[in-house]
Parts: C-alpha cells; structure tokens; sequence
C-alpha cells in the first residue's frame, strides 16, 4: 500500500532540513550560519482503516484529518467466529 490518502490524495512532500550554528542577534551573537541543508520528507499522518464501500469491507490507509471530518464509514466490528473455529473450540 502506497503513502497516498485514499480520499483527499494526501502523500508525502519534500522539504529540507537546515543545520545552523552561531548565536542568534537578539540574543547578543552574529547572526546564525548556516551548515547544511539535508532534503527530508514530510509524511501525512496516515492511518490504515477497513471501511465500507458498494457494501463490500475494503481496508485503505486515510489521513488522521480526514477521518476527525467524520466523513469515512469504517466497517463493524466482527462478532461471529467461523464456522470452522467454532466446531474446533466446541468439541474439544
């Protein structure tokens, strides 16, 4: 499954990261320098979720905004155990 929200097509974005050094002028010094800048990714918050849709259960990765919308319909909870555990658990 790819870092991609599957309703708003959130997915992660480049950006960098700056090293400095030095103090900075409001607190007496030069002024900050600059050492070096690294590129990184910035992740969406994803979270996988099984969801229900054309009444089939899917499981698809959201972002964390989009579920607090209250827009996703998540699937129930299983209550029932298989035919194939329960005669299992029973006759022993």
């Amino acid at each position: 499954m790819s870092r991609v929200c599957y309703y708003t097509g959130k997915r992660p974005r480049a950006g960098k990261r700056i090293t400095r050094r030095g103090i900075a002028k409001r607190s007496g010094g030069i002024g900050l320098k600059t050492t070096g800048i690294t590129t990184r990714r910035f992740l969406p918050n994803l979270q996988t979720v099984k969801i229900i849709e054309n009444g089939t259960v899917k499981t698809v990765r959201v972002a964390a905004k989009y579920l607090k919308t209250g827009k996703v319909v998540k699937a129930p909870k299983r209550r029932w155990k298989p035919a194939a555990q329960a005669q299992s658990s029973s006759s022993s």
